[in-house]
């Protein structure tokens, strides 16, 4: 039985405010105690109103507390808030009665090494995307895999995303779609100067390294999850690898992945159309 849930609500946005409201005050009712806008290394459950964005921003918080997460859609594509509105207080009952099947997901860690402020550290569920400033024209990204020479992208930046982050920006910028089960990291560069530059499917043990150089003069940043900007100067190296444990996602009880693809992509949906 779950007796205490984190509730975070997207910000600025009325409907998911007075969903929220009501849905606290329906836990409460239920004896479970209910911690709203923060995650509680207490609790035993995440649960998020709003969309994909909502959700990455509190998914590292959940993954290093190792609470489980569940997705309500009240946003817009919803490939990670898998539970329509309607349907959620079904899944909410499944919650707490601890009737729930978890989905395990791949999470990135992410090292930014500096020469003047030490290191810094980011979990990704999605992605980071590595690009250019407002004013850059070609940015350079020296990429190695495993301590070996990969290539030098040039171009707008770099997507490196997990196979949950495959269906985000990765897939906006002609990357694959990976199945959210297996293990892999892709690489999509984003817009690069070279035709010959294509999307690459790493195994999901690989450690990429992306060393600038002393002579960088290119306006560069990253971005984690869409969330989370950081500079990124001359001299910097960013070393990314799977993270060592999973982000565990609660699934949807009414559809799979497969269903949402569908679904959110706009696929035929019968046999044979």
């Amino acid at each position: 039985m779950i007796n205490h849930i984190s509730l975070i609500v997207k910000h600025k946005s009325e409907l998911p405010r007075r969903v929220g409201e009501s849905l606290a005050q329906c836990l409460e009712k239920r004896g479970v105690r209910v911690t709203e806008g923060e995650v509680n290394s207490e609790s035993q459950a995440v649960v998020v109103l709003g969309g994909d964005g909502t959700l990455l921003h509190v998914a590292s918080q959940a993954y290093k507390k190792r609470i489980p997460l569940l997705g309500i859609n009240l946003g817009g594509l919803g490939f990670l808030t898998e539970i329509h509105l309607d349907e959620m207080e079904g899944a909410l009952e499944s919650l707490i009665s601890g009737k729930v099947e978890i989905d395990r997901r791949m999470m990135l860690h992410i090292r930014v090494e500096t020469s003047d402020r030490g290191a810094e550290e980011y979990y990704a569920l999605n992605e980071i995307v590595i690009t250019k400033g407002p004013l850059a024209k070609i940015i350079r990204i020296p990429t190695w895999i495993d301590n070996a020479f990969l290539t030098t992208y040039r171009g707008d930046g770099l997507i490196i995303s997990t196979p949950t982050g495959s269906t985000a920006y990765n897939l906006s910028a002609g990357g694959p779609i990976v199945h959210p089960c297996l293990e892999a990291l892709v690489l999509t560069p984003i817009c690069p100067f070279a035709l010959s530059a294509r999307p690459l499917i790493l195994p999901g043990n690989a450690k990429v390294e992306i060393p600038f150089p002393w002579t960088m003069e290119e306006d560069v940043s990253m971005v984690v999850d869409g969330q989370i900007g950081h500079e990124i100067r001359s001299g910097n190296k960013i070393i990314l690898k799977k993270a060592p444990d999973c982000l565990r996602l609660i699934k949807s009880p009414l559809r799979d992945y497969f269903i949402i693809l569908r679904e959110k992509l706009g696929w035929a949906t019968g046999v044979g159309e």
